[in-house]
């Protein structure tokens, strides 16, 4: 096994963070991912655990993971102890200070935001500490590349490389056609990130067990008072998102061992899945099919992992009657599908849009008009990929 030479190796916390050699860096983090690729490949999981071993313990990726936390739009918030690396003297020093040995994580910093754009619901988000956030990124160097390889093929959330438009985009592969399946699951986890088994993960997510047991009972500060966390994992952590995904792969495979698309059962039933992190759908050539067969199958693929689908908002509906997702609303007119902004989508966006004109009474056309354009060109961007009109 090729030995990691530190490359960059720190001289006096004065002008060490200056004098890394980003360019070597990189170049040997992405070597070492792509050698857990390759092991993943072959099945050979005690050199996986050797090789994330090496990453985790090695300069370059502890430099990688300092640069990350210090470098991204959380960077100026801090966990409970008030900490935050805003120099390159304590920058420097994060990364010699990164060491598995003696490593305990401290509470999460519990805070609430607006909810999907609403004023009376919140989402709760755990802030670590930067320490802890570091410690994350690092083990996500290591852990990203398992994730991605065996990943669900039409999973696209929170994935190297992929997006909501791809997400849209398998979406019209699957419905566009004249014979394509007419009915669809529009499925809803309950509290998915909140709601995972930590037995199961310590169980099957393939890292270092003793690191990740301590991020998950960790524990959360919410008004000076400390809370357990039982179960789920922080909304607000870095690996959160991965560790999330890992727990749900696996369904697409379920279902097409269920339904293989080389038999006649298989083709006939035209169950395809479409995931973005927790939020999916799954066609079907029927409501029976789907109701009856698919939806118990996926209630029980998501029980072993401690979670279930929200009885409100789980709903099967016909591609006739358009469904939203992802912010966009699906529907076939006369046998051809439309992809089209979803009501609830523009809503939002223009009661963003009158809030912030609201909010600028006595500003001057042009700086109403320079604060008005990023919002207007980023809404009109995300939705650039649909196909809208005949």
């Amino acid at each position: 096994m090729t030995a990691v030479q530190p490359t960059g190796a720190l001289s006096t916390p004065k002008d060490a963070w200056h004098t890394i050699n980003w360019y070597a860096v990189h170049r040997t983090v992405r070597r070492l991912q792509a050698r857990i690729v390759k092991a993943v490949q072959e099945g050979r999981w005690g050199k996986v655990r050797a090789l994330q071993h090496l990453l985790t313990h090695s300069f370059s990726g502890k430099a990688v993971a300092v640069k990350r936390v210090t470098s991204n739009d959380g960077k100026r918030t801090p966990g409970v102890d008030g900490v935050i690396w805003d120099t390159p003297e304590k920058k420097a020093c994060a990364i010699v200070k990164l060491r598995q040995r003696g490593y305990r994580a401290q509470p999460l910093r519990r805070i609430y935001i607006p909810k999907n754009g609403s004023t009376n619901r919140f989402r709760p988000l755990s802030i670590p500490t930067m320490h802890d956030r570091a410690m994350q990124a690092l083990y996500l160097l290591a852990l990203d590349p398992i994730a991605e390889t065996l990943g669900d093929p039409n999973s696209y959330g929170f994935r190297t490389e992929r997006s909501t438009a791809d997400a849209i985009g398998q979406c019209f592969t699957v419905l566009s056609q004249k014979h394509a399946a007419p009915w669809i699951l529009e499925g809803d986890i309950r509290a998915c990130f909140d709601g995972i088994s930590h037995e199961w993960l310590l169980t099957h997510i393939p890292m270092d067990r003793v690191m990740l047991k301590k991020w998950l009972k960790v524990g959360f500060m919410d008004k000076q008072v400390l809370y357990p966390t039982e179960a789920g994992v922080p909304q607000g952590g870095i690996c959160s998102p991965v560790i999330a995904n890992l727990a749900l792969d696996g369904l697409e495979a379920l279902l097409r061992k269920q339904y293989p698309l080389t038999t006649n059962r298989g083709q006939q039933a035209k169950v395809h899945l479409d995931r973005y992190a927790d939020d999916f759908i799954i066609s079907g050539s029927s409501y029976e099919l789907l109701q009856e067969e698919v939806k118990p199958l996926v209630e029980q693929f998501l029980r072993e992992r401690g979670l279930e689908l929200s009885p409100e908002k789980t709903r099967i509906t016909h591609i006739e009657d358009g469904f939203d997702f992802l912010g966009q609303n699906v529907r076939k007119y006369a046998g051809k599908l439309l992809i089209q902004p979803a009501r609830k989508n523009v809503k939002t966006f223009l009661g963003k849009v009158r809030q912030l004109v609201k909010a600028n009474a006595q500003a001057t056309a042009v700086n109403l008009i320079a604060q008005l354009n990023p919002m207007i060109r980023g809404w009109a961007n995300y939705h650039r990929h649909v196909m809208s009109q005949d």
